[in-house]
């Protein structure tokens, strides 16, 4: 789906005054957290570093497999509701989004998901399970769109089906990782069960607690548990 800037940016302010409206008007505070900040910052810089280093294997297995981009960018939801661009490595063939009416939706709200979904290449399968296509993510971090653990990122299109207590999932920056990464990911399918792991993580959430998620994070990638 196309739309413009223009269009961009009336949804986006209907989405933060929805924000403001049903949420909460107190800043969370792991937004305003400076050693939150920080351990951004440095596992951003690391996480650029590796992804540097693979960059153009993973390049050149993209385009053999699909030829065409080696990114793919979506605008997504971060902080009451402001709009960003999150970066992944492409895992999809280039027209994913025109194809996607033509894929049916396992899951249940919200959320799209398929198990055998058609349009997400050979490499592409590689590089989820892997967890290898999120490495750009490192980039919104250091931008500041997005923390290491927080929340899952919606689309436009799941924030603007949001009931009142879906919206709290923005009162806190998005992360690469958090409670729903760790505790299921793609094999919890049902949005409210993802609400829910998301509200947790509010209600959780210390310096201490990221850092017990980035660590159980890591198991996770390397003993591949959830994996799309």
């Amino acid at each position: 789906m196309v739309t413009t800037s223009s269009e961009f940016a009336a949804v986006s302010a209907s989405v933060r005054s929805q924000v403001y409206l049903r949420g909460s008007t107190n800043i969370h505070p792991s937004v305003n957290s400076k050693v939150k900040r920080c351990i951004d910052i440095l596992g951003a810089t690391i996480g650029l570093i590796l992804t540097a280093l693979v960059v153009v294997p993973i390049a050149i297995a993209i385009q053999i497999d699909s030829p065409g981009p080696v990114f793919y960018s979506q605008t997504r939801c971060g902080h009451r509701g402001r709009y960003f661009k999150i970066w992944k490595f492409r895992s999809m063939v280039v027209n994913a989004e025109a194809l996607k009416q033509q894929v049916t939706n396992q899951a249940n709200g919200h959320v799209f998901k398929n198990d055998n979904d058609p349009r997400i290449t050979r490499v592409g399968q590689f590089l989820r399970r892997t967890s290898l296509d999120e490495l750009p993510q490192f980039w919104n971090v250091l931008q500041g769109d997005m923390s290491l653990v927080g929340t899952r990122p919606p689309t436009v299109n799941e924030v603007k089906q949001y009931s009142k207590h879906h919206w709290r999932r923005l009162e806190v920056k998005p992360g690469i990782t958090g409670e729903w990464q760790v505790n299921g990911r793609s094999q919890i399918i049902d949005f409210e069960a993802i609400v829910q792991l998301d509200l947790r993580y509010l209600h959780r959430w210390s310096v201490m607690y990221d850092l017990f998620l980035i660590g159980k994070t890591i198991w996770v990638v390397l003993s591949k548990q959830g994996a799309c």
